[in-house]
């Protein structure tokens, strides 16, 4: 089943103009999963309403439960017996399903974002072979939520400097900033409160009121708040870094960028389509650079 996100695009590009066709093409889909969309004309997922074999015995399993001490095994042995055909772990998942002898798990969040809407940015350490020397780098990441589109660079340190370097970097390979850019809780960029009640930095909301985004942070203890970026360091790490090394600086800049390129190129499974492909849907929502923009500089002070 398609996910929220995938909906929105298919929706968008039909009021664009695509044709069935084009859109299937485009999203790696059937044209009938396209055509079951725009028929719904809504991009909220619908629930699926499925009777499991299980549903007509719920009583008798309750009973079941309860004599024989909390024992699925001996359970599905007694309803096999009365006449009842299904397996055990239909059964199981049945009663996970129902809460029956199963502690309900408590999602950890799940967020839907619209295009345009947020950007995630953080920093994470890596061991990286620079010049034939292994060096500890801050690896930066900026992740739009709506797209998944990805940029990264490695700096020697992380400063506010660096930070608004990074930013400049990252919007410009993205054209246009999204309306608001996701941080933890960083000194660089917070003066004072948490997660909603942050108030940034004059230097750094006077660097966010220049691209047209604002930042917001985080609640303290909800890290998960900043997943998308957060799963983006694991896969620098375990895909990118896997048996790399780099002449200089330059060089470590130059590859990161190409294999964003890359995999921002590529198809996933996830989303149904690739990363580019759904920011062909996103692009015009984000906020468009400014004319112009003064470089970032470093103020030194001549005694």
């Amino acid at each position: 089943m398609l996910d929220q996100s995938m909906r929105a695009a298919i929706l968008k590009l039909r009021e664009q103009g695509h044709s069935i066709r084009g859109i299937a093409w485009a999203m790696k889909v059937s044209r009938g999963a396209v055509r079951a969309v725009l028929r719904s004309a809504t991009e909220q997922v619908p629930t699926l309403v499925r009777l499991e074999k299980a549903t007509p015995y719920r009583d008798q399993i309750l009973e079941l439960y309860a004599r024989c001490k909390g024992n699925l095994v001996r359970v599905h042995e007694e309803l096999v017996a009365s006449g009842a055909q299904f397996s055990n772990q239909a059964l199981t998942a049945f009663c996970r399903r129902q809460g029956i002898g199963h502690e309900p798990k408590k999602p950890v969040g799940e967020y839907q974002f619209q295009p345009g809407q947020e950007m995630q940015h953080d920093t994470s350490p890596h061991r990286v072979e620079i010049g034939g020397r292994l060096r500890f780098v801050q690896t930066a990441s900026l992740v739009c939520c709506y797209s998944r589109m990805l940029f990264f660079q490695f700096f020697p340190t992380f400063t506010r400097f660096d930070c608004k370097v990074f930013l400049t970097d990252a919007l410009q390979y993205l054209q246009g900033a999204c309306e608001t850019c996701l941080i933890d809780n960083t000194h660089l960029v917070v003066l004072k409160g948490t997660g909603r009640d942050m108030v940034p930095v004059p230097e750094m909301a006077a660097f966010a009121d220049r691209y047209g985004f604002r930042f917001q942070a985080h609640a303290i203890g909800n890290a998960n708040r900043s997943a998308r970026v957060e799963r983006s360091f694991r896969y620098i790490e375990t895909n990118f870094l896997a048996g790399r090394s780099f002449r200089d600086w330059t060089d470590a800049s130059q590859q990161a960028r190409e294999w964003c390129d890359k995999v921002n190129a590529r198809f996933r499974d996830d989303l149904k389509a690739s990363p580019r492909e759904l920011f062909g849907v996103e692009r015009p929502y984000l906020k468009p650079l400014p004319v112009w923009v003064p470089p970032v500089y470093l103020l030194h002070q001549r005694a």
